[in-house]
């Protein structure tokens, strides 16, 4: 077999099963690297920091261009740069990923605001933490156990009250599969998930044609952006979505 070309790909976690299967099927070569889903948890500078990190360790003589498996990601990747090109897919955030476009994903969210996303990656990714996260410093992480042991019994009702409040803002549960994993099971626990905050549930297929093409190379105008050597990503605040400069 001939490859075509040899990739670094950089991607979020919770696209782990996604990536794997688009990896195991693609003809080029792809180095793979996957960060914490947290990590959007740490605030945009942190989370730039942290993907500029992992550039940097990248041997530019070794690969053709450097793939990031992310979105703009609250401007996360904003000011990310590489002595090589850089791809990345004009995605607001991993649900373009998981949907398979940009259009799909705004007409959706258009039609069903208050809607929370969920796949086999928000499922299995979902456990721990990076220290100094929003969740932590914010304690929506901790247990009632915890705040009863710290606070007493009273006041860590009202801890819980106070830090759940965030769900009322949602009023439905969108399960995107992807058929990857065990499906039935990502599903029962989505089902679960929504019961329990009194959500409206819903499946919807998703598509992971967007992850395929970053792979391949096949990267078209509308749904991928170029971003040349010692240039950096910006946010493009239209439908462009992310930018360069």
């Amino acid at each position: 077999m001939i490859y075509k070309k040899r990739y670094k790909l950089i991607a979020c976690e919770v696209l782990f099963r996604e990536v794997c299967y688009c990896a195991s099927v693609c003809s080029n070569i792809v180095d793979i690297t996957f960060m914490e889903k947290g990590l959007h948890d740490v605030g945009t500078e942190k989370m730039s920091e942290k993907l500029q990190g992992e550039i940097d360790k990248v041997d530019a003589e070794k690969y053709d261009t450097i793939l990031l498996c992310y979105g703009l990601c609250n401007n996360g990747i904003c000011g990310l740069h590489a002595p090589i090109p850089m791809v990345v897919s004009k995605a607001h955030d991993c649900i373009t990923l998981l949907m398979g476009s940009k259009e799909k994903y705004a007409n959706y969210f258009a039609a069903t605001p208050g809607t929370y996303f969920y796949s086999s990656g928000w499922l299995e990714r979902n456990i721990a933490e990076i220290d100094g996260s929003i969740s932590q410093q914010l304690g929506i992480d901790r247990t009632y156990e915890d705040f009863a042991e710290e606070y007493g019994e009273d006041n860590a009702e009202y801890l819980m009250e106070v830090l759940g409040s965030w769900v009322i803002s949602y009023k439905k549960l969108t399960f995107i599969n992807n058929g990857v994993g065990v499906i039935e099971n990502i599903r029962e626990e989505a089902k679960k998930r929504a019961a329990e905050n009194n959500w409206e549930f819903e499946e919807v297929k998703g598509s992971i044609t967007l992850i395929e093409q970053l792979l391949s190379g096949e990267w078209n105008e509308s749904d991928f952006i170029v971003i040349p050597p010692n240039h950096k990503i910006t946010a493009a605040n239209d439908v462009g979505i992310i930018s360069f400069a």
